[in-house]
């Protein structure tokens, strides 16, 4: 028993020290915390992964009730569920985190960034990696589901609402269910997330099809008058599945 004080009293600076590490995560990447003092207090996704760290310690050390338990106290008291099997580095910052899953053999790199609803759910039911590994600063948008043991790259962005069912390259921004590489691959947004400006691969589609049959009523209407054939007023009845003259912005704005 004093040979353990002993050694956690060593390690308390480390400690400390993380724990400094985390509360400035969170300053750094959520600009309505006001104060080191108001994060430490009231942030329910950095005391998430407070409870989750006891609960994978006891884990790792064969405790397994131990960390099922303070898992299921850390449901309760902060509404994100993470398995105490997950591992999960450091800088991480839950962002208002209510509703977030997180699988027993899932892992969560250094700096990633998650908001509300992130699931990261498995696809089988063997004892066996299924989970996804998320590289380091990997940012994913509210509501996002990435499933399956498939690895999202070093710095991807993950849109909000995506369901991610393929891997992600490093660098890239996917979005849409199922999830897709927006073109370029590489394109950033200024921001960490830009929620309200990502584009939509299936409105991209339709805005093409419909540009491209716009043009063929053009020609199919002058090859009409050149051969003298009557033109058939139903053509000129364009039934548009959504209200409006356009198209939804091409930014998602």
């Amino acid at each position: 028993m004093l040979r353990r004080a002993v050694r956690w009293m060593k390690d308390l600076p480390r400690k400390l020290s993380v724990i400094r590490e985390d509360v400035q995560a969170v300053c750094d990447n959520d600009p309505a915390a006001r104060s080191a003092l108001e994060v430490l207090l009231v942030y329910p996704g950095l005391h998430a992964l407070w409870f989750h760290r006891v609960a994978h310690n006891l884990w790792d050390s064969g405790f397994y009730f131990g960390g099922r338990a303070i898992s299921h106290i850390n449901r309760f008291v902060t509404g994100i569920e993470i398995h105490p099997g997950a591992r999960i580095g450091r800088r991480v910052v839950i962002d208002h985190g209510m509703g977030i899953v997180i699988g027993e053999t899932a892992v969560v790199g250094d700096g990633c960034l998650l908001y509300k609803g992130v699931v990261l759910g498995g696809t089988t039911l063997t004892h066996e990696k299924r989970h996804p590994t998320l590289g380091k600063n990997v940012v994913v948008g509210s509501n996002a589901c990435i499933l399956g043991a498939i690895e999202i790259g070093d710095f991807a962005r993950i849109g909000s609402g995506s369901v991610v069912i393929r891997p992600v390259p490093a660098d890239a921004t996917v979005v849409g269910v199922p999830a897709r590489v927006i073109v370029p691959a590489r394109h950033r947004f200024d921001a960490a997330l830009d929620h309200a400006n990502l584009p939509d691969p299936i409105s991209d589609m339709i805005r093409a099809l419909a540009s491209q049959n716009e043009r063929l009523r053009e020609r199919l209407a002058k090859v009409e008058a050149r051969l003298d054939i009557d033109h058939d007023e139903r053509d000129n009845n364009v039934h548009l599945p959504y209200e409006g003259d356009e198209l939804p912005p091409v930014d998602g704005g």
